[in-house]
C-alpha cells in the first residue's frame, strides 16, 4: 500500500474524495450479492441451460462464489442445436411483424427491470453502475431499432431482370437456420443478447454459450425474451470451458457470431472455415484518440475520462493510446490528471462510483505487469499505477503513462485495463501514421473544433468507427450504422443493415414470361445471337442498369 493509499479515509455516507487519496472508495450499497442472487433467482435463470455437470461464477466485487450453475458437455451442446432446429422452421414461419413485435415488447421490459440487470452486471463483472447502465442502454436501442426496422431489412427486394419486363426478379432473404454464438464476459446483456435480437428478428434460432462469469446477466436477458414471447426452445444456451464448449458451438453451428480475442477469433474462424460456415468476429483493440492543437483542451480531458476508464478499461473499443499536440499536451494531462486522480473507486450496488473493478485476477494480472514492466523501462506514472486490494481483490486505479515507447508490452499489446499511454506529436501526418500503427482497427477518436478537419483525418484512420469530440459512444449508439474493425480486430459488422442481414442467405428466384432465353419464333442460333446482340444495345443506350 502507497503512503497516499495509507492516509486515506472514505466518507460512507457521500463517497467522496477525502484526504490526499487519488482514488477513494464509494459507499458500499445496502443489497448484497445474497439479496439478489436468491436461490429462487438462480432456479429460474438456469432452468433453460443444457447440462449436468456443474460449474459456478464469482463476484468480482470480493471474489466469492455468486451461484452453481449448470455444466454443459460436448452431448449437450448436441442436445441444445438438436433442440433448437427442431423450433426454428416454426419460428422462420412467424410473419416478421409477429416476430418484431416480440423484440419491441423486450425493449419495454428491459426498461421497466432494469434494476435487476444493473445489479447482475454489477455483482458479475465488477462495473461501475452507470457503466453497466450503459448496457441496459444499447440493448434498448438495438431492440428497437431492429424492431421498428427488421421489415424493411428483410422484405422482397424487386430487381430489373435481364430482360426487362420479361424476366421478374425477386431477391428473398432466408434465415441461415441456426446461430452459434460465443459471448463475452465483458459486457454480459450488450454482446449476448443484443447482438442475438438481429439473428431471432431474421427467423434464426440461437444456440449461446456465454461466458461462466457471467451467465446470470445473459441467463435473465433469456428469460425476459421468453416473456416478451420467444419460444424458448428458440434460445439454447450452454455453460462451460471456452476451449472445450466452444468448439462444439462452432462445428454444429450454421453460422457462428464470436466477440472475443484476436488469437480465439482466428481459431473460431478456422474451424469456420474448415465447413464453409460464415462468421462475425469483433476482436480486440488498441485503440488511439487525437488532441488536436485546435481542441476544447477542457472537454477533451473530460472525455478522455469516459474514453480511457469506462468498465474499467475493459472495453473493446476504449482509448488505450492518446496522441496529444504538443502545442497543448501540457495544458492537456494536466487537466487530464487531475480528473483522473479525483475518481471514485466503488463496490456498492447504487450509482455514484465512477469506476469499477477488474473482472478477475488474471486482468489484475495483465494491468499489474503492463504497468511495471513500462516504469522498470523508463516509463512515468502520471496518475494511478497500483492495484487497490483494500477496495475488493481485482480493483486497479486509472492509470496514465508518460514516456511510453517500445518494446514495452503496454505500447503494442491491449491491456484491456484502466491504462492509457501517452505520446506527443508536432502535425496531422504525424498523427495519422501514429494512429494506425498497430495490427488493430477498431475504433478512433478525435478531438479538434473544426468539424470538417475532423472528418478529413478520421477518413485516414484505418479503424471500423471513429468518433469526434466524444470516445466511443456516438458510433456505438448509432446502430443505423455498422459496427465492427478492421484489420486484426475482426471480420464482419452488428448494428445497421450488415448486423441482420449476415444472419440471412440471400436467395434470388427470377421468373421468365413470354419468351424463352433462347431461340423462339422460328429464330436459328444467329438470327437470337444478332437479337440479343441488338438488345443489349439498346438496353445500355436507355440507360438500363
Amino acid at each position: 500500500m502507497t503512503d497516499s493509499q495509507a492516509s486515506t479515509t472514505t466518507s460512507a455516507a457521500s463517497g467522496t474524495r477525502v484526504g490526499t487519496n487519488p482514488v477513494a472508495a464509494a459507499p458500499v450499497g445496502a443489497r448484497t450479492a445474497a439479496d439478489v442472487v436468491t436461490p429462487e433467482v438462480i432456479a429460474q435463470l438456469t432452468r433453460g441451460v443444457v447440462g449436468s455437470g456443474r460449474t459456478a461464477n464469482h463476484s468480482p466485487f470480493t471474489g466469492e462464489k455468486l451461484a452453481d450453475l449448470p455444466e454443459s458437455a460436448p452431448e449437450d451442446v448436441e442436445a441444445a442445436f438438436v433442440r433448437a432446429r427442431a423450433a426454428q422452421p416454426a419460428w422462420a414461419a412467424t410473419p416478421v411483424r409477429a416476430r418484431a413485435a416480440v423484440l419491441l415488447r423486450f425493449h419495454d421490459l428491459v426498461l421497466q427491470r432494469q434494476s435487476e440487470v444493473l445489479d447482475l452486471i454489477q455483482l458479475e463483472t465488477g462495473k461501475a453502475r452507470l457503466h453497466a447502465h450503459e448496457e441496459v442502454q444499447a440493448v434498448a436501442v438495438s431492440a428497437r431499432h431492429y424492431g421498428r426496422r427488421a421489415v424493411a431489412y428483410l422484405k422482397p427486394k424487386r430487381h430489373t431482370g435481364v430482360v426487362p419486363t420479361l424476366t421478374k426478379v425477386t431477391e428473398l432473404r432466408q434465415p441461415r437456420g441456426v446461430i452459434g454464438q460465443i459471448a463475452p464476459w465483458n459486457y454480459p446483456l450488450e454482446l449476448s443478447v443484443g447482438d442475438a435480437l438481429p439473428a431471432f428478428v431474421s427467423g434464426n434460432a440461437v444456440v449461446m454459450k456465454p461466458d461462466t462469469e457471467t451467465a446470470l446477466t445473459a441467463l435473465w436477458a433469456r428469460d425476459l425474451l421468453i416473456e416478451a414471447g420467444l419460444p424458448a426452445e428458440v434460445f439454447q444456451v450452454v455453460l462451460g470451458v471456452g476451449p472445450v464448449i466452444g468448439p462444439e458451438v462452432v462445428q454444429r453451428a450454421d453460422y457462428v457470431s464470436f466477440t472475443g480475442s484476436t488469437t480465439t477469433g482466428r481459431d473460431v474462424a478456422l474451424r469456420a472455415a474448415a465447413r464453409l460456415v460464415g462468421v462475425s468476429l469483433e476482436l480486440g483493440g488498441k485503440n488511439p484518440m487525437l488532441v488536436l492543437e485546435d481542441a476544447d483542451v477542457e472537454k477533451a480531458a473530460e472525455g478522455a475520462v469516459r474514453a480511457c476508464f469506462s468498465s474499467a478499461g475493459q472495453l473493446c473499443i476504449s482509448i488505450e493510446r492518446l496522441y496529444v499536440h504538443a502545442s497543448v499536451a501540457d495544458a492537456f494531462v494536466e487537466r487530464f490528471a487531475a480528473r483522473t486522480k479525483a475518481m471514485r473507486l466503488g463496490n456498492s450496488l447504487a450509482y455514484g462510483a465512477d469506476m469499477g473493478s477488474l473482472v478477475s485476477g488474471r486482468q489484475l494480472e495483465t494491468v499489474t505487469q503492463h504497468v511495471a514492466e513500462a516504469v522498470e523501462k523508463g516509463a512515468v506514472v502520471v496518475a494511478g499505477g497500483a492495484a487497490r486490494p483494500d477496495i475488493g481483490p481485482y480493483f486497479h486505479e486509472p492509470t496514465i503513462l508518460d514516456n511510453v515507447q517500445e518494446p514495452m508490452a503496454v505500447c503494442t499489446q491491449e491491456t484491456f485495463g484502466p491504462v492509457v499511454s501517452l505520446y506527443r506529436f508536432t502535425d496531422e501526418d504525424e498523427a495519422v501514421t501514429l494512429a494506425n500503427a498497430t495490427p488493430y482497427g477498431l475504433n478512433a477518436s478525435i478531438w479538434t473544433k473544426d468539424a470538417r478537419r475532423g472528418h478529413r483525418i478520421a477518413a485516414r484512420l484505418r479503424a471500423g468507427t471513429v468518433n469526434i469530440n466524444e470516445g466511443y459512444a456516438p458510433a456505438y449508439g448509432s446502430v443505423q450504422s455498422p459496427m465492427g474493425g478492421m484489420k486484426d480486430s475482426g471480420l464482419g459488422r452488428r448494428h445497421g443493415s450488415e448486423g441482420i442481414l449476415k444472419y440471412t442467405e440471400a436467395q434470388t428466384v427470377a421468373q421468365q414470361r413470354l419468351i424463352p432465353l433462347a431461340p423462339a419464333f422460328g429464330m436459328d442460333d444467329e438470327k437470337y445471337a444478332a437479337f440479343m446482340s441488338r438488345s443489349l444495345k439498346a438496353m445500355k443506350a436507355f440507360r438500363l442498369r
